[in-house]
């Protein structure tokens, strides 16, 4: 199951939830109780077998994005 994480509308207190989507319909703020909750946009972690390793660029021309020519990103 995806950690959620959410928001209280009533008290603003922010939190993450282990559940399922369906489940999304019971969730409760941890601070006051209140059912008035609105899951927010969170960002996700991706792991590797080398946590010391930077991410590569894709392949391309431009060695900062991988861009397919050289000056659409911005980074030469």
């Amino acid at each position: 199951m995806p950690i959620y994480e959410y928001r209280c509308e009533k008290c603003g207190t922010e939190f993450e939830e282990l559940t399922s989507t369906a489940d999304s319909n019971s969730i409760c703020c941890k601070h006051c109780d209140s059912r008035r909750v609105t899951r927010v946009l969170s960002a996700f972690a991706v792991g590797g077998s080398d946590h010391n390793a930077m991410a590569a660029a894709e392949p391309g021309p431009c060695g900062a994005c991988g861009a397919s020519q050289r000056g659409m990103c911005g980074n030469d």
